[in-house]
């Protein structure tokens, strides 16, 4: 019989919309000891996690908790405990993710409202409001941080509107949890989801979620079953809180290295944590205009986190991530949709958002378009990424 070799990865720096890189204590967590998904530790620490989380969403819901799924199976887990047939639901759709939530809400045999910005842009508010009162409405859904396409949607008038209306307000934090505010109760958020991936730094596969007293109401008193049993929140609940009543085998090893994320997250404090993420885009900012190259998004509307770049005409923007991967062992990430081939989506999140990274992003990106042809002083743009860290 042959040998068969281990699998053993590239170290690759992720700049990409996701997943980010991995500190060491995420790492060493998820090695740790595996126990049982109803060990008495076990358990423990699923409280610890939760409790983590309330403060990261900034919220007392009682539902607050990661289920066993990525940020897509967050949503679909949303969406399918809050939306019954009928049910009018308007969503914001600003780029790919809010064009997901809208397709299965249809699924859902929901009445879809759609209210559209152009990619790069954020939902107007008014058109919002607008949507919201003309019917019936008992859900609006909008992407916080879009990952598509770099933009922060600003929030407030939006989630006026919903309240005016009677409506549950749903928002995706997919990108923006752990490296932006979400202040889940002070802005009346009733359901929210993310992705641990992302500005956590832990590995792909769970979805954080918290949901209302209002909402937890919509999932429990419906006049039609929820169509998931794997995702049903009243069934998820029974095993997170109380009762510890089976529901499935949870992945103990990536609860574990949650934990570790959200120890980091919780030590680092929130702001000097929104501040190094905000700082790491602004080295990005400089670097990038100093090679000439623009982002998609305004200043005003830019996530800190993740950056839509416009490729130069008559550059290759395929060639360009593969010679950063093959040659300088770093990913960033191509369009979606209708930004496919004109930008590159540079993300810095979670252990990823720091001066070191963006030098080096910088460094291979000037060093591969000069390469192409394309007229750039890397050794300028260093310094200008520098700068004024």
């Amino acid at each position: 019989m042959s040998q068969r070799l281990a699998f053993s990865p590239s170290e690759v720096l992720l700049l990409g919309p996701g997943p980010s890189p991995l500190s060491p204590a995420v790492r060493a967590a998820m090695s740790a000891p595996l126990l049982g998904h109803l060990d008495v530790e076990f358990l423990e620490l699923m409280d610890r996690v939760q409790a983590d989380l309330r403060v990261l969403f900034a919220t007392k819901n009682r539902f607050t908790l990661p289920i066993s799924g990525t940020g897509s199976a967050g949503m679909e887990a949303m969406l399918t405990n809050l939306v019954e047939p009928g049910d009018r639901i308007v969503i914001g759709i600003h780029g790919v993710f809010g064009g997901r939530m809208a397709e299965l809400a249809r699924r859902l045999d929901a009445e879809v409202v759609e209210v559209h910005a152009e990619f790069g842009e954020a939902v107007a508010p008014e058109a919002m409001a607008e949507a919201i009162a003309a019917g019936d409405t008992r859900l609006v859904a909008i992407v916080h941080a879009e990952t598509s396409t770099g933009v922060m949607q600003p929030l407030p008038e939006i989630v006026a509107a919903a309240k005016r209306a009677g409506a549950l307000m749903l928002l995706d934090c997919v990108t923006s949890l752990g490296g932006a505010e979400v202040d889940l109760d002070a802005l009346g958020i009733d359901a929210a989801f993310s992705g641990t991936q992302k500005c956590l730094s832990v590995t792909p596969g769970l979805a954080p979620l918290s949901l209302s007293e209002a909402a937890l109401r919509k999932a429990a008193d419906r006049e039609h079953p929820i169509r998931s049993w794997y995702l049903d929140a009243n069934l998820l609940a029974a095993y997170w809180n109380g009762d510890r009543v089976y529901h499935h085998t949870a992945p103990v090893a990536m609860i574990y290295a949650l934990a570790a994320g959200l120890d980091e997250a919780l030590g680092e404090g929130h702001r000097p944590r929104f501040d190094r993420h905000r700082r790491a885009a602004q080295a990005l900012y400089r670097g990038l205009e100093a090679l000439g190259l623009s982002c998609l998004v305004d200043p005003e509307l830019r996530t800190p986190m993740l950056s839509s770049v416009l490729v130069p005409d008559g550059i290759d923007e395929v060639a360009v991530r593969r010679d950063l991967r093959q040659r300088y062992q770093i990913e960033i990430g191509g369009g979606l949709g209708s930004l496919q081939g004109r930008v590159w989506r540079i993300g810095l999140m979670g252990h990823g958002a720091r001066l070191t990274s963006v030098l080096r992003v910088i460094g291979a990106l000037g060093g591969t378009l000069s390469e192409l042809g394309y007229g750039c002083d890397t050794s300028a743009a260093l310094v200008a990424a520098a700068g004024r860290e």
